[in-house]
Parts: structure tokens; C-alpha cells; sequence
């Protein structure tokens, strides 16, 4: 900041030099010039006449450069809005790998900031367009999935070969697709409503150890079948936060951890507070996640092992609901895991439950 402001007050000065060394130089032509001038025609007015002529002629002089640096700098300027002008329009017909060209050496320059804005601008309007388009693919290809199954199997009921227990099987296959299409649809819905401005929030105090008991109590039929060992350890703490959007928040993390958890193995839950903060943490000795997806498993649609996950029914918004809700009530969730080591979900939420107007 010290080296900019020095750089604008040098900056000042020079131009200040530059401008009286013009002014002297003009007025040295003018002089010189009009002493020329009396010489050839034989005779010279009077003193103060003479000067003010000089004066004079040299005015003319300044504003003959002038118009002649102004031409010039004109034409640049012109040049510079001529490639905006074309970036812009390239860009308003979806070209966004439009980069402008910016002397680094000008960082002062008004259109050094202009170009750099708009390289800028093409940067995350490109990236959006991206996303748009991996969303519109991702939305496609899940759907796809169980369309093909469901259409697939109809076609195989028709046959009147087919036994009853046969029967029955493609039908609960049916049944199955049917509802992993049903809830994408859910789960894309409820996204959306979560990133609009217009999403319904209803705080109020609850009990957070009573939520958690709750959640874990009513997923024992899926725990209990895989022989799982929950290890709970519940302080009593009181939370203001949108229950049901917790309540969404903890069915998806646990579920998470009790379907990518062998049998036999372990899940720990455990709520804490410090200070005005409460913090919940979901260990499992599950599969674990590599470390080189850890960055990407909040985002919507990324699997971290597509055929495990499609044949367990996910895909790839839970995570990403879970993120958008805690984040939405001022909390981080961050991730620990290693490939084969298990996963550990660490939830932070201020007890006072500020809720963010961040989309």
C-alpha cells in the first residue's frame, strides 16, 4: 500500500516536470519562431506586443501537441474498447475462453483494472457454465440408470414364461428403481429449495442430545442387521437451529456410516460444547476415503467409488445437502479419512444458531 501511494505521489510529480519542460519548450519555439519571423519581414513590434505574441504563438503551440498526443491516444484507447468490446460479445454467445491481454508492468493503467476485470469475469462465468453442464450430465446419467432398469424389466414381464417367483423378483427391482428415482427427484428438489433465497427456516431451542438418541434409536433395525457396535457419548446440550434441517443432517451422516461400514465393525457418536460452540462427531471403521477426494465429496453428484455406490443406492447429494444445511446455519463440517481406515465427520455449529442469508 506505502509502494502505491510513493508510486501515484513520483507519479504526480513527474507529470507535473514533464508539463512545465512542455510549456517551456513551446514557449522557446514560440521565441524563436517569432524573432525568425520579424527578422524576415524587417521590423518588430514593441516590447509588451512582442510578448504577448510569443505568449501567444506559444499557446498555439501546446494545443497543436496537445491534439496531436490526444489523436493518438485516442486511436489506443479506441483499440483498447475495441478488443473489450469484441471479448464481450464473444462472451454474451458463450465463448468464455476470451482472455484479454494486460501489461503487468501498467498495473495502474484504468484499462489494466478493465481487462483484468473481464479475464476475470470470463474465468467464473466459464466455470459455471462447466458446472451447468456436469450437473445437466450427472442429472441425466442417474436418471438414465433406473429408466433403463424399469423399462428393461416391463419389457422381460410380458412373458408368460416367466414363474411367479421370478415374477416377484424383477418386480422388487422395479420397486427398487422406482424409489432411487424418486428420491434423486427428492433430493434435487430439496437442494434447489436450499440455495434459493426463499427456503423456509424455523429455529427454535432443542435438546441436540435428544435429536441424536432419536436418529440412532430409529436406524437400529440397519445397525443391529450388520452387527455394528455404536459407542454414544451424549452431553446435554441445547441448540437454536432448524430441527427438521438438522434432523436431515445427522439421518444422512449415520446412514453414511452404517452403509459403508463391514459387519462386525464400529460407529462412534459423540456431542460435545465448548464455549458457545457444539461439535458432533461420526467416526466409522468403515472403507474410508482416499485423501485425494476429500476436497470433492461435498460437491453433488461425486462418488468416490461409483459401482459401490450405485449398487448401495447413492447418488452423490447427500453429502452435498449435508453441507448446504450446516453451512447455512453459520457451522463448517469437515472430514478425516484414509483409505481403509475408516471416517470421521466433524460438525461445528454455534449453539446460538446464526443463521446465514449465504446461498
Amino acid at each position: 500500500m506505502k509502494k502505491t501511494k510513493l508510486w501515484r505521489v513520483l507519479k504526480s510529480i513527474g507529470g507535473s516536470i514533464l508539463m512545465l519542460g512542455l510549456l517551456s519548450a513551446c514557449w522557446v519555439a514560440a521565441y524563436y519562431g517569432t524573432s525568425w519571423l520579424y527578422g524576415l519581414i524587417g521590423t518588430q513590434p514593441n516590447e509588451i506586443i512582442t510578448q504577448l505574441i510569443t505568449m501567444i504563438t506559444g499557446f498555439f503551440i501546446l494545443g497543436g501537441i496537445m491534439i496531436t498526443i490526444s489523436h493518438f491516444t485516442r486511436s489506443m484507447h479506441l483499440d483498447h474498447f475495441k478488443v473489450m468490446i469484441d471479448a464481450l460479445k464473444r462472451m454474451a454467445k458463450g465463448d468464455f475462453s476470451v482472455k484479454i491481454k494486460v501489461d503487468e508492468h501498467r498495473h495502474e493503467h484504468p484499462f489494466h483494472e478493465l481487462a483484468q476485470s473481464i479475464n476475470d469475469m470470463a474465468l467464473e462465468l466459464g466455470q459455471l457454465e462447466q458446472m451447468r453442464q456436469d450437473f445437466i450430465s450427472n442429472v441425466s446419467h442417474e436418471i438414465q440408470s433406473p429408466l433403463t432398469s424399469i423399462s428393461g424389466f416391463a419389457k422381460v414381464l410380458r412373458s408368460d414364461q416367466l414363474t411367479p417367483e421370478e415374477r416377484d423378483h424383477y418386480l422388487t427391482i422395479i420397486d427398487k428403481e422406482s424409489m432411487r428415482l424418486a428420491k434423486l427427484s427428492e433430493n434435487l428438489l430439496k437442494l434447489t429449495s436450499l440455495e434459493s433465497e426463499h427456503h423456509p427456516f424455523e429455529q427454535k431451542e432443542y435438546r441436540l442430545d435428544k435429536q441424536l438418541r432419536h436418529i440412532i434409536l430409529a436406524c437400529e433395525p440397519q445397525w443391529v442387521e450388520k452387527s455394528l457396535e455404536m459407542n454414544v457419548d451424549l452431553e446435554e446440550v441445547a441448540l437454536q437451529a432448524d430441527e427438521d434441517q438438522m434432523s436431515q443432517v445427522w439421518i444422512n451422516l449415520i446412514h453414511n456410516s452404517i452403509k459403508f461400514t463391514p459387519n462386525g465393525g464400529t460407529i462412534g457418536i459423540k456431542l460435545t460444547q465448548k464455549g458457545d460452540e457444539v461439535v458432533v462427531r461420526i467416526r466409522d471403521t468403515g472403507v474410508g476415503i482416499a485423501t485425494e477426494h476429500h476436497a470433492y465429496i461435498f460437491d453433488r453428484f461425486y462418488k468416490t467409488d461409483k459401482s459401490r455406490n450405485r449398487s448401495l443406492g447413492g447418488s452423490g447429494l447427500g453429502l452435498a445437502i449435508v453441507k448446504k444445511i450446516v453451512e447455512l446455519h453459520s457451522g463448517t463440517i469437515q472430514v478425516q479419512s484414509d483409505l481403509g481406515a475408516g471416517t470421521v465427520f466433524i460438525v461445528k455449529l454455534p449453539r446460538s444458531g446464526k443463521v446465514t442469508n449465504e446461498r
